[in-house]
């Protein structure tokens, strides 16, 4: 399993636009991909399961993947974090 901590660091937090993003790019891997915040794990490939997460500015998540292109999977959803959702 791979996993990395990120921060919303764009001012909306992760409402539909985001979410959408995050799906797509989750869907392009074999992996299984989550989100979590606090005790809530969440499927990355869940839009309705990423818009109830309440991630709002400045939340810490964790990305997780499990599979044989977990890397990638992470690395490029954790991208999207890290480049505000390509928002600013």
């Amino acid at each position: 399993m791979t996993t990395r901590n990120v921060t919303i660091l764009n001012r909306a937090g992760i409402h539909a636009r985001p979410a959408s993003l995050i799906v797509q790019t989750a869907q392009q891997f074999d992996s299984s991909i989550w989100i979590e915040k606090e005790d809530v794990k969440i499927n990355a490939k869940s839009i309705m399961n990423i818009l109830t997460l309440g991630a709002t500015y400045q939340t810490k998540l964790t990305v997780s993947a499990e599979g044989e292109d977990e890397e990638d999977a992470v690395n490029d959803v954790a991208w999207l974090f890290d480049n505000k959702f390509k928002e600013e």
